[in-house]
């Protein structure tokens, strides 16, 4: 059961609201639809159902509003305009994505292309698929964690005729299993002959509440289909008879042998036909369009006697609405529409229910972590052999492909990038908030993100230092190469420098917004901080630092043993050093700008 209540949207300046004081409900075993014409406040009542705009009124899912179930997902499937995803992304990757966002197996992403029909498009792009096709998918994301109630923005928009009665019909088996479909539109035709219910707004308010037959009966116009070569001929003939019997028959003619006939019937324009010759190819009564609309109405239905199709409650809480038809209802929307304050707060961003498969099913659902891992080996090579053929390149920096003149090397730079693109291809194409085009600033989620990125990071400095001692060797041999007397300090600080430079970019385009803005954070860690860095650590130490290690093993809760302080003693080393130092600073500011945009987007909300 969906109830809504007192819809008001927030007033425009020097304008009404798109939304007015609308109340109505979807039952279970039903299709509803709310027709409108454009403009007319439909999808702005959507998203005043789902709670994305403030306002007043309140909405209730099986006697509870959005904010206070725990899964939305699970209660309720969205389809608001296009379906976001990145271009290069598989079909079957999507749902997978999905459904890690919403916590269901990844099982359920094969049946759903089954139940919609596109199980042959699994490996097919996102860019490539057509508009059905799109719609279609789209009805896969709502159908994934098996949602009691379908919400639905126009879902027919631009499909063809064939595509039309397949979603009719995958709304109306839905609606046979109990679930609850509510679907805007601003066909009239389309809502009287798929929906059992149409609710009539007009500028956002309640125009009427009917059965689809008493809405076809009052509102549409039957008109009758006729197709003749002499389609001319026969309008005239139509039209003089009409005169004669002075009967109200209005012709339109379609196409040039195409007439749609208002106010007459398929016998009288048969037999006029048959007395005047004219031949005829084709008569049909079909649905016209809607006729003018009643003046707007309080919404004053009748109050329920039965409970209607699907299950009853009987666990409603206390406080939940009374039946919308009842005098309860009416004075609960009344109060929410004249209250102060806005009964409908936006809801807060829900963050993946697993956060960690979710985060790897987007990351490996495209090609970019191989590609940019071939491209990080291909030039840390080349790289590498430049400076071993030029000479006077210590080996750390020999191995690394890392010369005086750049910032940082490849492999570094590829882990940023990565980094950048953790946030940034989730603002560009929202899967988790895409009715809002934002992404939800949990822990969890940047939690995920942080692990996945240093474990690419790590596989991209293995994959560099391996390819980089490969090539030389094979174009150099033993020559450039040597046994190093410490690998500990280095190799704590290789992996710190790709770890740091893939923490940043997360970090940044999290706080920015934007891939390019998170690349540009890591890059100004070595080009700016560094040497802001290096200015105030030049320069010997009034006090030496001697036996840091051991001091610190002693106020460690748990005694390590005391061959581990060569380890915290290389981690200290590149703590020390300039680009470690100017890392771990900008990591911090970074983190702490992350928390502050996000505890300042839940004040907001």
């Amino acid at each position: 059961m969906l109830q809504a209540i007192g819809l008001t949207s927030t007033p425009r300046r020097d304008l009404p609201p798109l939304v007015d004081d609308l109340t109505f409900e979807a039952r279970p075993g039903t299709v509803t639809a709310l027709l409108g014409e454009p403009g007319s406040g439909k999808t702005a009542a959507l998203r005043l159902m789902l709670e994305l705009e403030p306002g007043r009124g309140v909405t209730y899912f099986r006697g509870r509003p959005l904010h206070r179930i725990p899964y939305p997902g699970r209660e309720v499937g969205v389809l608001l305009g296009d379906v976001p995803g990145n271009p290069s992304r598989t079909v079957r990757g999507q749902l997978r994505m999905l459904c890690a966002a919403a916590g269901v197996p990844a099982s359920r992403a094969e049946a759903m292309l089954e139940t919609v029909g596109i199980a042959g498009l699994r490996d097919q792009r996102l860019g490539s698929l057509s508009l059905g096709m799109e719609r279609r998918l789209g009805l896969a994301a709502a159908l994934l964690a098996d949602p009691c109630t379908l919400l639905l923005d126009d879902p027919g928009a631009g499909l063809p005729p064939r595509e039309r009665g397949w979603l009719h019909g995958l709304l109306r088996s839905h609606a046979s299993l109990g679930g609850a479909v509510l679907f805007a539109t601003g066909d009239a035709k389309e809502a009287a002959r798929t929906a059992d219910r149409v609710v009539s707004i007009e500028a956002g308010r309640l125009v009427a509440d009917q059965d689809a037959a008493e809405f076809a009966r009052t509102r549409l116009r039957p008109r009758v289909a006729v197709r003749s070569p002499h389609a001319a001929r026969l309008a005239d003939v139509l039209g003089r008879e009409a005169r004669d019997a002075r009967r109200a028959v209005e012709i339109v003619e379609e196409s040039g042998s195409r007439l749609s006939v208002y106010g007459s019937s398929c016998a009288e324009i048969g037999e006029a036909a048959f007395r005047h010759g004219v031949l005829v190819h084709q008569l049909a009564d079909e649905t016209g369009d809607a006729g003018a609309p009643r003046p707007p109405e309080p919404p004053v239905p009748q109050a329920r006697t039965d409970p209607g199709p699907g299950p009853v409650r009987t666990d409603v809480p206390a406080g939940a609405p009374a039946e919308a038809g009842s005098p309860a209802s009416s004075g609960g929307s009344r109060a929410a529409a004249c209250s102060g304050r806005p009964a409908s707060p936006v809801r807060r961003v829900g963050g993946p229910l697993r956060p960690m498969r979710y985060e790897l099913c987007r990351v490996f659902g495209t090609a970019t972590p191989v590609l940019t891992a071939a491209v990080v080996s291909v030039v840390s090579a080349v790289t590498a052999l430049v400076l071993a053929r030029v000479g006077d390149t210590p080996q750390n920096r020999l191995l690394a492909a890392w010369p005086e003149l750049l910032p940082l090397p490849p492999a570094a730079l590829g882990a940023g990038l990565l980094g950048a693109l953790a946030f940034g291809e989730e603002y560009r194409y929202p899967a988790l908030a895409a009715d809002r085009g934002t992404v939800p600033r949990r822990m969890s989620l940047l939690a995920a993100k942080l692990a996945v990125c240093a474990g690419l990071a790590l596989v991209f400095g293995t994959l560099a230092v391996a390819s980089d001692a490969a090539a030389l060797e094979l174009v150099f041999g033993r020559g450039p190469l040597r046994t190093p007397a410490e690998w500990v300090s280095p190799a704590v600080s290789w992996a710190g420098l790709l770890v740091g430079c893939a923490w940043a970019g997360v970090l940044a385009s999290g706080v920015f917004r934007s891939a390019v803005a998170g690349l540009a954070a890591v890059l100004a860690v070595p080009v700016m901080v560094v040497p802001l860095v290096r200015k105030v650590l030049d320069g010997p130490s009034a006090y030496p630092a001697s036996g840091l290690a051991a001091r610190l093993r002693g106020l460690a809760w748990a005694q390590w043993p005391p061959e581990a302080d060569r380890l915290v003693l290389g981690v200290l080393r590149v703590m020390t050093q300039p680009v470690g130092t100017a890392l771990v600073l900008s990591l911090m500011v970074l983190l702490c700008a992350y928390g502050f945009t996000g505890l300042r987007s839940r004040v907001r909300w």
